[in-house]
């Protein structure tokens, strides 16, 4: 299902850190600590739409959001989910998994473009990058 040759776009490799590589998708964590910001990147190449995956690569891509979502859910209780799939500024197929507070910085509006972001200190980002990690393999692999 995964291609070996896979390569993860640059902006997202400079943007993120990597949680882990579920069956289909690497979970990464956006270097911005004003969200729990994650996004789960099919590891298959040349696709950047949805559409272009078969029925299988689709069921596993939408299975694997479920459990992430979930995950999010549950280590961040956020009050909404943003969950979207853009790639307006990349074309790699990703979805965008955002935890969402009514007390967050830019509520209610969207998190593109407003503020410059905050990069997580070490610790924290250890914390979460352990915490989901451990979290998601115990679900999906």
């Amino acid at each position: 299902m995964v291609n070996n040759d896979f390569q993860l776009h640059p902006q997202l490799a400079k943007d993120c850190f990597e949680v882990c590589n579920l069956p289909l998708s690497k979970i990464l964590l956006l270097n911005d600590s004003q969200f729990p910001w994650f996004i789960q990147v099919p590891r298959l190449l040349g696709v950047s739409e949805i559409i272009e995956l078969n029925d299988a690569q689709q069921s596993q891509l939408w299975y694997e959001s479920k459990i992430l979502s979930e995950t999010i859910s549950h280590q961040f209780q956020p009050d909404k989910l943003n969950v979207a799939a853009l790639g307006n500024m990349v074309p790699q197929l990703h979805i965008h998994h955002i935890a969402r507070y009514k007390s967050d910085p830019v509520w209610p509006k969207p998190v593109w473009g407003i503020l410059p972001a905050k990069r997580y200190t070490q610790e924290a980002r250890d914390k979460i990058l352990l915490e989901m990690k451990q979290t998601l393999e115990e679900k999906l692999c």
